[in-house]
């Protein structure tokens, strides 16, 4: 991504995360938007949120460096089953983390708490930019949708 696109996206990740907040709060007869008194904090917390950032960084430049195509799944699910497997419910995106702070169910964070959230996944994204360059994933070729071809496990590759 281009630097210049870097604001846009932003944008689109803060308005998307604000309209589906606001939309599954309608969903349930709550407010539009209304201040979580979720606590969220501690060490356990801020961990599982750094481990959360951290493997979904993973997903992404996985997926975009050898399949691009299933980035979409692969971020879903991955996010799906982290709600399951750490204590913090995945946030894993500072916009959803400030989205979550305006609805006060089960699954929000009271403002209070975003903050360290917040610097708990730029630790996860540095560990993860950290562990991917050291791999030398940014030597890999990227996936090109237009030459993808399938592998299949019960076949030998193809040439």
């Amino acid at each position: 991504m281009a630097w210049r696109e870097v604001p846009t996206y932003f944008a689109a990740q803060f308005l998307g995360a604000f309209v589906g907040v606001g939309s599954a709060n309608v969903m349930f007869g709550l407010p539009l938007f209304f201040a979580s008194n979720h606590a969220r904090h501690g060490a356990a917390q801020l961990w599982s949120e750094t481990v959360a950032t951290f493997g979904l960084l993973l997903v992404i430049w996985g997926c975009v460096t050898f399949r691009s195509t299933a980035t979409a799944l692969a971020v879903g699910a991955y996010i799906t089953a982290g709600y399951w497997f750490t204590s913090s419910t995945c946030f894993a995106n500072p916009a959803v983390t400030l989205a979550r702070a305006a609805s006060n169910t089960f699954a929000g964070i009271r403002p209070a708490d975003v903050t360290p959230f917040i610097l708990a996944q730029l630790c996860g994204v540095l560990a993860a930019t950290v562990l991917f360059r050291w791999l030398g994933a940014n030597q890999c070729p990227r996936a090109d949708p237009s030459t993808h071809t399938s592998i299949s496990l019960d076949q030998p590759p193809q040439g």
